[in-house]
């Protein structure tokens, strides 16, 4: 595995050349996913500019468009094996859509379920969990309990070194706050790309121990 400073490293190589492509796939995924959904999180009359009442139909939603959360987070796992940002395949998740959907679904319960018993279990579940969209990427044969479980086997003893990793992106956080959330446009990618390097040592670490 990779120290942290690495990670960020190779995020920043993976995306250099791209980060207007990372930019305008962010924005889209942001109207597409968190627009449309707190569109339908709120009721509004006619006669009224402001919100009225908040409404579960958006989180409905959000559920039946979790593919393209799904997609969105392998776009950037594919750049780093490909050499090339798709924007396409922030749809791909689509043609598997059962499979992806109610496994991040399972996935929500799990980490809700936790969280509203203790909120450093749910976080430390949340971090567990982490490595699912891969898997479902990778083995196109695992779904449900199954691709969770082996994101939990991969996650055993890294926890700790995936939260620090977003711990250490706080700067970018704030500086996201300060733009009115346009160094969200940023932040997404270069993120996401620390994850999915941290994921390919993971698989690279999981396949040297099977070989031992």
């Amino acid at each position: 595995m990779d120290n942290i400073s690495g990670y960020k490293d190779r995020a920043i190589e993976s995306l250099t050349g791209k980060w207007g492509n990372s930019a305008i796939a962010t924005l889209i995924y942001m109207i597409i996913f968190g627009g449309i959904a707190i569109t339908f999180s709120y009721g509004v009359t006619l006669t009224q500019s402001c919100p009225t009442k908040l409404d579960p139909l958006g989180n409905i939603i959000q559920i039946l468009l979790s593919p393209i959360a799904w997609g969105f987070e392998i776009m950037f796992l594919e750049n780093i094996r490909k050499g090339e940002l798709d924007l396409g395949k922030m749809f791909e998740g689509f043609k598997d859509y059962f499979r992806i959907m109610l496994t991040n679904l399972l996935r929500g319960v799990y980490t809700l379920l936790w969280t509203l018993l203790f909120i450093i279990p749910g976080i430390m579940k949340m971090y567990s969990y982490s490595m699912t969209n891969y898997i479902l990427l990778d083995d196109p044969d695992l779904k449900y309990n199954s691709a969770i479980e082996k994101s939990m086997a991969m996650m055993k003893g890294h926890k700790l070194d995936l939260f620090i990793l977003d711990l250490s992106m706080i700067g970018w956080l704030i500086l996201s706050i300060i733009t009115c959330g346009i160094g969200f446009l940023f932040l997404a990618p270069y993120n996401l790309t620390a994850h999915a390097h941290f994921y390919e040592d993971l698989k690279a670490e999981e396949q040297q121990n099977i070989a031992e």
